[in-house]
């Protein structure tokens, strides 16, 4: 990938990773909604917390490595070994 490609991407992911942390405060700051049915309430976020922060997570893991791709580092890759006893 160009340069500016890898810069392009690595824009629009912390664009991404700030819209989700403010919805993820919007959340635990009270964005929830609250039914009631007679003496029975239920009270549920509009999205899932834990979905949330998952992508979150994702999100600084692909920042980390595109910020190191910028910088000059390849990418990691995966290497398997297989023992055998001769």
């Amino acid at each position: 990938m160009t340069q500016t490609t890898l810069q392009e991407r690595l824009e629009i992911a912390k664009t991404r990773l700030d819209l989700y942390i403010k919805r993820e405060t919007e959340m635990l700051d009270g964005g929830v909604q609250s039914y009631g049915l007679g003496t029975r309430n239920v009270t549920r976020y509009n999205t899932d917390l834990a979905q949330i922060r998952a992508a979150i997570a994702e999100l600084k893991k692909e920042i980390a490595s595109l910020e190191g791709q910028l910088a000059g580092q390849k990418p990691r890759k995966a290497v398997g070994v297989v023992p055998r006893d001769w």
